[in-house]
């Protein structure tokens, strides 16, 4: 007998005998013209079709005595794991933010931007026309106030209120101007 028995490779290869029978009916395993299993060639053909992490799986993960993947070969099995690590942990983050997003905790920076952006332009529009709108009422006002106290006609133009109004108005909304907000 040139190669081993199933048994012995079972034992090699740390398979299970009927694990190293199902190999050997699919073709997985290398024989010898006697039949035996050539354990070489044998354990480089399952190495190169069988997934890393399965054979990690199957051998019971990393062991305690063990430092890292066992795999005879360069090390492309660690590689493997690290990017298969590195893909689990990214799908489970994009799965995270979709529940967040669902759930109404995350919101879409460029449309909130835009919503604070219009708002501001909303907000900056009614402070711009306001004024021109209460100038005259605030004027007859004054004047009835003043007309009161003083006893005597007092007449405030209109035109002059809304000119100061205006420019303390602007002045306050160039003072807003240099708010800026910071989403990130």
């Amino acid at each position: 007998m040139e190669g081993m028995s199933e048994r012995a490779y079972a034992i090699h290869a740390g398979l299970s005998r009927g694990a190293v029978q199902k190999a050997r009916n699919n073709g997985r395993l290398v024989l010898f013209a006697d039949g035996s299993i050539n354990a070489v060639a044998s354990d480089a053909r399952r190495n190169a079709a069988t997934d890393p992490d399965q054979q990690m799986r199957s051998r019971g993960g990393f062991g305690a005595a063990q430092e890292g993947p066992t795999v005879s070969g360069t090390g492309e099995s660690t590689s493997y794991l690290k990017a298969r690590t590195a893909l689990t942990v990214y799908q489970a983050q994009e799965r995270q933010l979709s529940i967040q997003k669902k759930k109404g905790v995350l919101v879409d920076r460029a449309r909130t931007e835009t919503l604070v952006f219009r708002l501001a332009r909303q907000e900056r529009d009614v402070w711009v026309t306001w004024p021109t709108r209460v100038a005259a009422l605030m004027a007859a006002q004054l004047s009835a106030e003043m007309e009161k106290a003083s006893g005597a006609a007092v007449t405030i133009e209109t035109a002059i209120l809304q000119r100061v109004l205006e420019a303390h108005v602007r002045q306050q909304l160039d003072a807003l101007a240099d708010l800026r907000v910071s989403l990130g």
